[in-house]
């Protein structure tokens, strides 16, 4: 008689790598679109390679679309991080909509504002006229200001590092430039709502979700919590 459930997913794979121990998007697929039998057959790790190379094109090429389509720079190097960041741990706090959406936007404002201190908003970016102090100092308080304010704001994203250097080194100078920007990281962020809801993960619609995922699994956390199990329960029962 055929079993079903969690004992048949993690025989899923056997001898590569389990069904659950894939990244909650591509599970979440697999199981919607029942691709289970690829798991059986395929290493789950090549599988998740082909599917990250499939998304990253996906993502980025409708950026890349937009840009040809209006002729503005909807596409930036920033994006990437971001974009692997919500498809590949999109329940982490900092993929969420709002710390991807502050933390670009703190980043972008942070970049702009550190120019305009150091007399740099009509200057020439970095790679044509070179480093010079006032580009380091543009660069240094832009991206001490875009960390301290994203922990000051509680809305940590990494990748608006890159968007504040982005800017404060000049290639993307103009307030136009950072509207544009900050419409692409919007249009990136309604990509990964769609995917991931898709998938079925409860990828927030804004804020990141408050409860904290145990390490440890439920059973063996009601043992620990009562004394009958986890670390130590044999020291404690002696």
């Amino acid at each position: 008689m055929p079993r079903h459930g969690p004992a048949r997913d993690r025989r899923l794979g056997s001898g590569r790598q389990p069904l659950g121990e894939l990244p909650a998007l591509l599970l979440g697929l697999v199981r919607r679109f029942q691709f289970t039998e690829l798991v059986r057959y395929y290493n789950s790790t090549v599988l998740l390679a082909v599917f990250s190379f499939v998304n990253g094109c996906f993502s980025i090429g409708i950026m890349s679309v937009v840009a040809l389509a209006t002729g503005a720079p909807f596409i930036f190097p920033s994006l990437g991080p971001t974009a692997f960041l919500v498809f590949y741990t999109p329940t982490a706090p900092a993929a969420s909509p709002r710390n991807t959406i502050c933390g670009h936007l703190i980043g972008a404002l942070a970049g702009w504002l550190s120019l305009a201190i150091f007399g740099l908003t009509e200057a020439p970016p970095v790679l044509t006229a070179g480093v010079e102090w006032p580009r380091v100092g543009a660069a240094a308080l832009s991206l001490g200001a875009t960390a301290g304010l994203m922990v000051l704001f509680r809305v940590p994203h990494p990748p608006a590092g890159a968007t504040t250097l982005i800017i404060s080194l000049g290639l993307m100078p103009h307030p136009w430039q950072i509207l544009v920007l900050m419409a692409a990281v919007v249009l990136l962020t309604l990509q990964a709502f769609a995917i991931n809801r898709l998938a079925g993960i409860a990828y927030p619609m804004w804020a990141p979700t408050t409860q904290a995922v145990s390490p440890v699994p439920p059973d063996r956390a009601g043992r620990a919590a009562d004394g009958r199990g986890g670390p130590g329960s044999r020291d404690r029962g002696a």
